[in-house]
């Protein structure tokens, strides 16, 4: 039978318009026994790694392709209704020059010709045109429309101006059958007539959006999505009515039996096709060192100065001998650069006094790594393995991931895009799915179905789950399914939908480096609104299959923290505190941790971990990597085996005697891959380079691979005499291990960071906390929280001030206070709090109101940013506040007026004196409720005083405080929790008749499946808040006290499902102030 290939293919990469995803796309193409395929997506090369590695994979020839977009003229036009207009053009790739001139037309089209689509023009085609083949599209393509607007004479004189382009024989009149559409069969009339008269041949498509016929309505759906159309609007873009499915050859073969020949140029292309990618080889930038030396040479002369710093000199059998051994496999391996590179940033980034974490991931392994200043946790002191990062059996890159002060990240970046060249140097693509939850909502929008009826379907589904695992899982989602038709065609239109990409963003920490500009190996472009940056086409994995040096920058709040904590300690105490040479052994430290005022230390806040830590009463820097890898999932479980053995309440036993230098540290339990690695060493005698393969091929439980590995391991065992029933046991521990098994390299460096904030905190808490505050400005919630820790420790928060607040909050020195920032105040921004700080700094504080108003010139100083400062109270050692307020447009005219004559303007004040003092008209004052309730409007919470105080005697004999219910500590007021038969403190679950009396800081309200409200309240009082849950016959009883800023008694039953205590409202009663 006649071979066919389909040439024009659009999958899930043609964003909200194909609809196949690349497997499924490839699969159809199996199923219809072809060969050959060819991915032409809309104006980009998103899929096409993946599409050429999948391809190979199931013996299928990947023709790379795409569906360009021809500008109206020229790509640098943007005439508003005439460059709008753009044609399409199928580009296909012959050859390796081929895929070089794609790669940069495509990232020209977006960098240069984009307008609201990316587009290049004939003259950008003809200079990038060789190895390339032209196919003129579907009826958008310039020809097309040319014949459709009955200017036959042009579009034969287009055709030629292609075949110039990309040379004779190199570019095709594309025919389409779509019988539904009378303007292609015009189309195909005339591009036949113009074939015959030129010699152009032709050649059969049919633009698949799509894999059969009844996907056609989940492909609109699609489109709808994308439009935000109606699907009752007549105009809306579709392509409903014609069949753009992958059709079989045998159906291309009859539907072109007029043309044979297109159908025979099908594989005529495919044959001139024959590009292949280079994967797997890496492409390492070159490092430049110093003259005379190579990058191996250059590498092990600064490890020796390296030694200097971290061992004094002091150079010891066991440093020479693991450094040669580091420093072999990286000749070997060929990375000398990829140290030497990220060495040189990280060191610039300390250098300017940027934050640099102290490892991520396994390259704390490395002693090089600690020798270069890359990472700053000892791996002989730490027992860190080399091999768990890098082996001779690796051969691909080792990640070494950085993290970075999170508000100073992108000056690193912007300094390596400098050193290696702006063409060299990008951030990766990444692309958001959808999501059983979101694909629910999305469909039903588009199917014109009401919110809330998706929304209660999309609620169904636990997070994290796909639709099937719903419908086999959840059973209120399956009944839904089954009874209710409307149901059913949502979820199985979405289930069509499910997983298709829905738009591209730029990956959080991915930074790609080349040796070679970058538009010569990956197509680039600028994510959607924002170009001043650039990204690559291809997300992570294809840019690592590419072999270019991909790395995670990321940015860590953490580190901010630190870095802002380091600031204020210089300034205040003229100290230096070197965070990387902290002592280990902190008394103060460890004495916050094991009192659990773990609040703001990195990845100990958690009130699961604060119980832990309390238990544990950490006492070493070994206690805190062990805590950093078990509080996770799987291993969490193993957390009261470890406090018990460490405070001798259990006894630590090992399965073999070999086992006790490797888990002595963990008594006797194993937590680190490094362990299993050098248990399988000492078991069974492997390399740690073969211990660390069977570490991989555990975790990735391919089964041929893991039994070699266990075959081996058993064999080990035995020769060195190790009895059979221990190697079991021992098995045992090791094949599930991937759940358990953490990095330790990553732990120690994780674990420096969390010692190194409790640290600051112990030592410097205004310093600290000032700054765990501004890190947190944008969440009020938080700031609430945060400020109850302040209280806590003794730290009063006080509110803004004009003359004392700067941007952020600040400390008030040797006070043991701190200082609202002006940023914390709702409405005000960047630019009127750096004004007001400039004119402090410049001429000296404020001494009236009407001094400020005359200094100030700023446009940012409007009548929103001048309410909320005088709302929030930074005028009140000034002036009055509602006085302010009720004069508030008289003082923003004359604000106004004196930056005009400050200006050189003459306006309704000429000749008034700019010092003469501002006539306010008088008004009755703020009362003090006004004044609080406004901080809590504007800061998020009560600063100045709050409105509970003055019921502090009502609230101690009539209720429980919610400090006491949390911590389950009833406080001796037995007649506030009336527990009655086979009830139990809340840690049992569940307790009745409890009574809380508060301020309801938050209401949420839900409507329920029988259309009534539901309400989940935030209540706090003076000692803590908590979530309240009030069903609609509760609020039926009282639903004028059910709202924010009611102080209220609620009574009620504890529930503590998912270790979430929460109050369920049984009662409330609104308190009156008397």
């Amino acid at each position: 039978m006649q071979k066919f290939t389909h040439l024009h293919t659009h999958s899930h990469y043609s964003l909200l318009d194909g609809l196949p995803k690349i497997d499924q796309l490839l699969d159809r193409v199996k199923e219809l026994g072809m060969d050959s395929i060819a991915l032409t997506d809309h104006g980009v090369l998103y899929g096409a790694i993946e599409f050429y590695k999948k391809a190979n994979e199931k013996n299928i020839k990947p023709i790379i392709g795409v569906e360009m977009y021809q500008a109206f003229e020229q790509m640098s036009q943007e005439r508003p209704n005439i460059d709008d207009k753009r044609y399409h053009l199928i580009v296909l790739v012959k050859n390796a020059q081929g895929y070089k001139n794609l790669v940069k037309l495509v990232t020209l089209s977006f960098l240069e010709g984009f307008y609201y689509k990316p587009r290049i023009d004939e003259e950008t085609l003809a200079k990038h045109s060789e190895g390339l083949i032209g196919l003129s599209a579907c009826i958008q393509g310039k020809i097309p429309q040319l014949i459709l607007a009955r200017k036959m004479k042009q579009a034969e004189e287009q055709a030629e101006k292609y075949q110039k382009i990309f040379g004779k024989g190199n570019f095709y009149l594309e025919l389409q059958h779509q019988p539904n559409s009378p303007d292609q069969k015009i189309v195909n009339k005339g591009l036949a007539e113009i074939s015959k008269k030129t010699s152009i041949p032709l050649v059969a498509t049919n633009d698949i959006h799509y894999l059969k016929p009844e996907d056609a309505e989940a492909q609109d759906i699609l489109m709808l999505i994308n439009t935000g159309a109606s699907p009752n609007d007549p105009e809306r873009l579709t392509l409903k009515g014609g069949d753009f499915s992958m059709k079989s050859p045998e159906q291309m073969i009859e539907a072109f039996k007029d043309f044979p020949e297109a159908i025979a140029n099908t594989q005529k292309i495919a044959e001139k096709c024959n590009f292949q990618f280079e994967l797997g080889k890496i492409r390492l930038p070159k490092f430049q060192v110093p003259q005379g030396a190579n990058e191996n040479e250059y590498l092990s002369d600064l490890c020796q100065k390296g030694i200097q710093k971290r061992y004094q000199g002091q150079l010891t059998q066991e440093i020479t001998e693991r450094l040669n051994r580091e420093l072999a496999v990286i000749k070997q391996t060929g990375f000398a650069s990829y140290f030497l590179i990220v060495q040189d940033f990280v060191n610039w980034a300390k250098e300017n006094h940027i934050v640099v974490g102290p490892g991520r991931g396994s390259v704390g392994g490395s002693l090089v790594a600690y020798l270069l200043n890359i990472t700053n946790v000892d791996p002989l002191k730490y027992n860190l393995l080399f091999e768990r990062f890098l082996n001779p059996a690796r051969i691909s890159l080792p990640d070494i991931d950085l993290d970075f002060a999170d508000r100073r990240r992108d000056e690193v970046i912007r300094y390596v895009a400098e050193k290696y060249g702006r063409d060299k140097v990008a951030q990766i693509i990444t692309f958001g799915t959808m999501a059983a939850r979101a694909v629910i909502r999305d469909v039903g929008r588009a199917l014109n179905y009401p919110y809330d009826y998706c929304d209660r379907i999309a609620k169904m589904i636990p997070f994290g789950s796909t639709l099937d695992q719903t419908l086999s899982g959840v059973e209120e989602f399956r009944q839904a399914y089954l009874s209710d038709e409307k149901a059913q065609k949502l979820i199985d239109f979405a289930k069509k939908l499910e997983g298709v990409a829905r738009h591209a963003s730029t990956h959080a920490c991915g930074v790609v480096i080349s040796a070679n500009p970058l538009d010569e190996i990956v197509p680039l472009q600028h994510p959607t609104q924002d170009e001043n940056i650039i990204v690559t086409q291809y997300e992570m994995h294809s840019v690592e299959d590419l072999g270019l040096l991909k790395m995670d920058f990321l940015g860590l709040k953490n580190l901010t923290i630190i870095e802002d904590t380091l600031a204020k300690i210089y300034k205040i105490y003229d100290k230096k505190i070197d965070i990387e040479s902290l002592p280990l052994d902190d008394r103060n430290a460890y004495q916050l941790l094991q009192e659990a005022n773990s609040t703001g230390i990195f990845q100990m806040e958690s009130d699961g971990f604060k119980r832990y830590l309390k238990q544990l009463k950490p006492t070493q820097f070994e206690d805190l990597i062990a805590m950093v890898a078990l509080y996770r999932p799987g291993p969490m479980e193993l957390i009261p085996e470890y406090i018990a053995r460490k405070h001798g309440k259990k006894k630590v036993e090992y399965l073999h005697p070999l086992l006790e230098p490797i888990l002595k540290n963990t008594y006797g339990i194993m937590i680190y891959q490094e362990q299993l690695i050098q248990m399988v060493q000492a078991i069974a005698g492997f390399s740690l380079a073969e211990a660390d393969i069977l570490r991989k091929a555990v975790g990735k439980k391919i089964s041929k691979l893991l039994q070699e590995q266990k075959n081996k391991f058993f064999q080990g065992a035995k020769q060195n005499g190790v009895p059979e029933k221990t190697t079991e046991k021992l098995w045992q521990l090791i094949e599930p291990f991937d759940r358990y098994g953490f990095n330790r390299s990553h732990a120690a460096a994780y674990a420096m960071i969390a010692y190194q904030t409790a640290y600051l905190k112990s030592h410097f808490p205004s310093e600290f906390m000032s700054s765990l505050l501004t890190s947190e400005r944008a969440d009020t919630e938080r700031i609430g929280f945060l400020i109850g820790e302040c209280k806590k420790m003794g730290l009063e928060v006080l509110p803004p001030d004009i003359n004392e607040s700067w941007r952020h909050f600040s400390v008030v020195p040797q006070k043991n206070q701190i200082r609202f920032g002006l940023l914390a105040i709702k409405n005000v921004g960047e630019n009127i709090a750096e004004v007001v700080v400039d004119a402090r700094k410049a001429n000296g504080k404020f001494g009236s109101i009407d001094d400020f108003i005359s200094r100030i010139n700023s446009k940012d100083l409007n009548k929103k940013s001048l309410e909320n400062l005088i709302k929030a109270g930074v005028f009140d050692k000034l002036e009055e506040r509602n006085k302010l307020l009720f004069n508030l447009e008289k003082l923003l005219e004359i604000n106004k007026e004196k930056n005009r004559n400050n200006n050189g303007q003459r306006g309704l004040f000429d000749g008034v004196k700019t010092d003469s003092k501002i006539k306010l008209e008088a008004t009755a004052p703020a009362t003090k409720n006004e004044k609080i309730f406004w901080e809590k409007e504007l800061l998020g919470l009560f600063v100045s005083s709050n409105p509970l105080e003055g019921l502090k005697n009502i609230l101690e004999k009539k209720t429980i405080r919610i400090s006491e219910l949390l911590s389950g500590n009833n406080g001796g007021t037995d007649k506030k929790i009336e527990q009655g038969p086979g009830n139990f403190f809340w840690q049992k679950k569940i307790v009745n008749r409890i009574r809380i009396g508060g301020i309801i800081s938050k209401v949420k309200k839900i409507m329920t499946k029988t259309g009534k409200p539901m309400l989940f309240m935030s209540v706090e009082d003076l000692s803590d808040k908590i979530e309240v849950v009030v069903f609609p016959s509760v609020i039926e009883n009282n639903p004028s006290a059910l709202q924010e800023n009611k102080i209220v008694f609620v009574s009620g039953r504890m529930d503590v499902r998912n270790d979430s205590p929460k109050l369920i409202c049984e009662s409330v009663e609104e308190i009156i102030e008397t």
